[in-house]
């Protein structure tokens, strides 16, 4: 499984790479954590807010941080 965290590095990117990385951990599933920060990787997924959250290729969260409970919600349905 790949988590991919869209910011180009503001507080509020580091704060949502933080929660999807701790969430990860909670849900026990092997996934990849990737940190995106390049402006043109992030539009290619039609993203044009961040910070983003995108699991295995599906963008579920733009333009702000989500709770851990939702991250792990969204790795646990994807898996």
């Amino acid at each position: 499984m790949e988590v991919k965290v869209l910011g180009p590095g503001c507080p509020k990117c580091h704060e949502t790479e933080k929660v999807v990385r701790e969430a990860v951990e909670e849900s026990g599933v092997d996934a990849k954590v990737e940190k995106v920060t390049n402006i043109l990787d992030i539009a290619g997924y039609g993203v044009f807010g961040t910070p983003a959250v995108v699991v295995n290729g599906e963008v579920k969260s733009v333009g702000k941080i989500p709770k851990k409970e939702e991250v792990v919600s969204w790795i646990r349905s994807a898996s």
